[in-house]
């Protein structure tokens, strides 16, 4: 059998090999010092993962066309065109018609006779020239319940069947979609279709609700939900094109006997999976008393077993561990009252068995051991090369943005713990460090300007329902209005509501991830969580996937049932100001 130090090592290498970490220390931004708005830090320590490589997208070769020489009597001698005007169907989504004119081609809007080359739906074919294959996505409105789609049952709401959880809600798309798909499907019954101009489209669905559309990959943006169609999703790091429905190919042809232009190879495409990164934020991890002993009898990998394969699939898997790792930590003892814990080294392997890659250190117990355990927890992630922010050696190490660039997408993280008491970081000392917010929402305006993505975390009060307090949304809306486009709360046991901020997402409380806090009585709200999947694409924030989780046997969390997320994100969703009629109802 395959040692655990094997696999791990596996594991770590694979991860490893999409991550190049930057960590910066930025020495001169002390209190007293003047701004950083405007001027460029000291030049960053760079620290390179094992096994790590540079990431580029692939090369796509540009295709010389293939021409066969024909008898002169069968067909007249092409025409080439070296300055072509394009007539362009309507049925051509707008971005690959933005793309043919940076080509230096005019877009003919209705003239199609005074155009040699034209653009159109094309039915699929092996080995064809200057084609480009563009992804389409189904979705909805983000506080929507519904999370997959059929094949049968959009094809039979196209055709006017009242069939599935949308049935009688038209479907929503731009003048270019609808004229894809008719191309594609046939045309759609009476009614099922409505049609919406592309900027209008997301609000319009959002005071329509229960609503969907249909609308380009490109056009996705954080106040959607993609939903999936036969479990297929092109927002998710396991889609596969070949058995996707909503795909459309376009190719470029001539009107007359003629041979398209060398020099234009249309092989654009609207989605690109290199390009794709994906970001899982995880809410409170302590493994101590009842998680520990039971890790203890079942084994270390226990707790993360049902939930591994989604936190490895990540590019980036967040956790907040708040608790150091001691070699001299006691037995754990499941019935311990005093809140001062630790976690025994051993327990290390569970992170790297789901593939953590990011560590968070603002919690409130990091320093619960002393200096000695603080130290040893930091080498410790040291040697398994998982990076951290939110705390470490001192206040600068702790303070300091982490750095990440994975798929082109250049994402940061900057953290801190809002009560004082346990922000233990010093000039000399380890621990989590403080919240200031002069310095945090500066970074995150300056790496802003620099292409990064900034996600910014709290460690903040704890409360015990769901509602965000008016002084935590004060705060966590400034990191948003810093230009942060993720503001999450790490420090909720208790899950908590969310909204956005322009296209900033903020949720105040995500819940606990491997935590023993069992309900005995009365609400299980310490057992319900959210691990939030957020996605990146070519330099861009999409959104986030709400993945929901039950905590069981006081250690291992499981995916909830269909009925417990549907109740569950029903009262989220309400809770946050979205009570909406939803599809079915």
């Amino acid at each position: 059998m395959e040692s655990f130090f094997s696999r791990t090592l596996k594991k770590n290498s694979r991860k490893a090999k999409r991550l190049s970490v930057i960590s910066i220390s930025i020495l001169s931004l002390v209190a007293c010092q003047p701004s950083l708005w405007g001027a460029p830090p000291p030049p960053p320590t760079v620290v390179v993962a094992t096994a790590s490589a540079t990431f580029q997208a692939p090369v796509i070769p540009t295709l010389a066309p293939t021409i066969t020489p024909m008898p002169p009597t069968t067909v007249p001698t092409p025409v080439v065109l070296n300055a072509a005007q394009i007539w362009a169907s309507p049925a051509t989504p707008a971005l690959l018609r933005e793309m043919i004119q940076r080509w230096g081609f005019q877009v003919l809007a209705a003239d199609q006779s005074s155009a040699n080359l034209y653009i159109d739906i094309a039915q699929p074919a092996q080995g064809a020239m200057h084609v480009s294959t563009w992804t389409y996505a189904l979705v909805a409105p983000f506080p929507t319940l519904t999370d997959n789609i059929s094949t049968q049952e959009l094809l039979s709401s196209w055709g006017g069947s009242n069939f599935g959880p949308f049935a009688g809600v038209p479907l929503m798309m731009e003048e270019s979609t609808l004229m894809t798909f008719t191309a594609l499907w046939g045309p759609p019954a009476s009614g099922a279709v409505q049609v919406v101009p592309a900027d209008q489209l997301l609000d319009t669905a959002w005071s329509q609700m229960p609503a969907w559309a249909i609308i380009p990959f490109d056009q996705i943006q954080p106040k959607w939900k993609v939903l999936m169609v036969d479990g297929q999703s092109p927002i998710q790091k396991k889609f596969d094109p070949l058995i996707y429905p909503l795909m459309a190919t376009y190719r470029l042809m001539c009107v007359n006997p003629c041979q398209v232009p060398g020099d234009i190879e249309l092989s654009f495409q609207n989605r690109d999976s290199a390009k794709l990164t994906t970001v899982i934020l995880t809410g409170v991890t302590a493994l101590v008393r009842a998680t520990a002993r039971t890790m203890d009898v079942k084994g270390i990998l226990y707790p993360g077993e049902v939930l591994r394969d989604i936190l490895l699939e990540a590019d980036i898997t967040h956790v907040n561990n708040e608790v150091p790792f001691y070699q001299g930590c006691p037995n754990p003892d499941p019935n311990q009252v005093k809140q001062v814990f630790c976690s025994a080294p051993r327990y290390m392997q569970l992170l790297t068995d789901i593939g953590t890659d990011v560590v968070e250190l603002s919690g409130d117990h990091f320093a619960d051991y002393g200096v000695e355990a603080m130290y040893q927890t930091l080498d410790i992630y040291k040697e398994y090369n998982m990076p951290y922010y939110g705390g470490g050696y001192n206040v600068e190490d702790g303070r300091k943005p982490l750095l990440m660039e994975v798929n082109g997408n250049k994402i940061m993280f900057i953290g801190c713990n809002y009560k004082d008491i346990y922000a233990s970081a010093r000039e000399n000392i380890p621990g989590s460090v403080k919240c200031d917010f002069d310095y945090m929402t500066e970074q995150i305006a300056y790496y802003r300007t620099q292409g990064y993505l900034p996600i910014s975390t709290f460690q903040y009060h704890e409360f015990d329902t769901p509602e965000a307090r008016p002084q935590q949304e004060i705060d966590f809306r400034v990191m948003a209005d810093a230009g942060a486009v993720v503001v999450s709360g790490s420090q909720a046991h208790v899950p908590q509501t969310m909204e956005f901020r322009a296209d900033a997402f903020i949720h105040y409380g995500l819940g606990n991830l491997f935590f023993d806090q069992m309900a005995k009585k009365g609400p299980d709200f310490t057992q319900k969580e959210f691990l939030d999947r957020h996605v990146f694409y070519d330099g861009k924030y999409l959104g986030v996937e709400l993945v929901t989780a039950y905590l069981e046997d006081y250690a291992r969390p499981r995916f909830m049932t269909d009925a417990e997320r549907a109740k569950f994100l029903s009262l989220y969703f309400a809770e946050s100001g979205w009570d909406f009629l939803q599809a079915g109802q």
